[in-house]
């Protein structure tokens, strides 16, 4: 990848779009993005968005990211989640060795695939880690080559060891997919082409160069501004562009429905309905205000970012802010296009009741939950942040 600071990933997600779109049904059906999909997305190098450009990555600014994420959710969310979360697995390329870095990362499909941290049990031994557990929601993972198991550090009876100031010990756990057992669990409502299966490991002996720990900055070896962003936060700005781009292509098609449909009881089309007319603006107006304002804190997040301090509390909360009020608004967009669109929003080969299903699968992500609002309102009230992170 040359010249990886001027390349526009956006561009390159948008000349997708088609062709992604084109394939949501085969991705759904089979439970993980087609091959013919993975193999365009790994010619436009969008899982290398954020490896750095150290090892040949884009690195690229979290706008971009947000936006490209974005773009892909408008042909297909499920492929969408699967770019995002195997981005935001890449920030770990910031944490770890290039030699291990360029192990992981070398092939051209590479991708690294992990879920939430989990009860597994990494043991210290000569050289690295023995590990034991399961983990969940490994999204991604049917089409990975990597995968990373967030672990308790414990002694040999199970017991979580601490580190020097007092805290309990984890690491994440870099292994081939080839070492974990895979479990089919996927039978969900929506997002079913993501694969988001459990994987378990049994005494698997893990090199200690291959873990790390998120945010970790004994651990860091990267000195770009893109990795002194925390780990969950890159994940909402990701996921919010995500919910964004799934809404407006179901807002486009409705209008698209609007121009024929009559509604039942009504002697005109949609689009000639006063109340239709009045709900349109008003859903434009929450997609557009939510957008700006999401896309508003990424800049001034990532201005903060890029000169050397910290970003304030006060920018933190208004960036989860803007993640959390954006991915929630996108949903009453689309609840209510679901809503307007009557009986048509209901049948599979009509746009709108995969991307229903999908959005609310997104939803239940706890980047959208209304508890993160409990946080943001102290910050905005003058108080610290108590018991959570913005």
């Amino acid at each position: 990848m040359s010249d990886s600071e001027n390349i526009d990933w956006v561009a390159r997600a948008r000349g997708l779009q088609e062709m992604i779109a084109a394939a949501a049904d085969d991705t759904e059906a089979q439970g993980k993005v087609t091959a013919e999909v993975m193999e365009a997305l790994h010619d436009a190098d969008l899982f290398r968005m954020a490896l750095p450009r150290s090892i040949g990555g884009g690195e690229a600014t979290p706008l971009m990211l947000m936006q490209t994420i974005e773009a892909i959710a408008q042909a297909d969310a499920s492929t969408a989640w699967c770019v995002g979360q195997g981005t935001g697995c890449t920030w770990g390329s910031g944490y770890i060795s290039h030699e291990v870095c360029k192990d992981i990362f070398s092939s051209r499909e590479a991708v690294l695939a992990w879920g939430p941290p989990a009860k597994a049990a990494a043991v210290p031994v000569d050289g690295g880690y023995k590990v034991t557990g399961e983990w969940r929601f490994g999204s991604g993972s049917r089409n990975a080559t990597w995968l990373g198991g967030h672990s308790r550090v414990c002694d040999a009876e199970g017991n979580q060891l601490k580190d020097e100031d007092g805290k309990p010990r984890m690491r994440t756990m870099l292994f081939p997919k080839s070492s974990a057992e895979m479990i089919d669990v996927w039978q969900v409502m929506g997002l079913k082409g993501t694969g988001s299966d459990n994987y378990k490991v049994t005494d698997l002996f893990v090199p200690e160069a291959y873990t790390t720990w998120r945010d970790s900055q004994p651990d860091r070896v990267e000195p770009g501004p893109l990795y002194n962003i925390p780990l969950l936060t890159s994940y909402g700005i990701m996921f919010s562009g995500l919910t964004l781009g799934i809404a407006r292509t179901m807002f486009e098609d409705f209008k698209k429905l609007a121009v024929t449909k009559v509604g039942g009881g009504m002697s005109t089309v949609l689009r000639e309905n006063a109340v239709i007319q009045s709900q349109v603006s008003q859903n434009e107006a929450k997609l557009r205000s939510s957008r700006a304002f999401l896309v508003e804190m990424i800049e001034e997040y990532w201005e903060a970012q890029c000169s050397g301090e910290p970003p304030s509390f006060d920018v933190r909360a208004r960036l989860r802010l803007a993640i959390t009020y954006s991915m929630n608004q996108a949903q009453e967009v689309a609840n209510f296009v679901f809503q307007a669109c009557g009986t048509n929003a209901i049948f599979e080969n009509n746009p709108f009741e995969r991307r229903f299903r999908d959005i609310h699968t997104v939803l239940a992500q706890g980047q959208s939950h209304v508890s993160n609002y409990e946080p943001v309102g102290e910050v905005l009230m003058g108080l610290p942040p108590s018991g959570h992170r913005v």
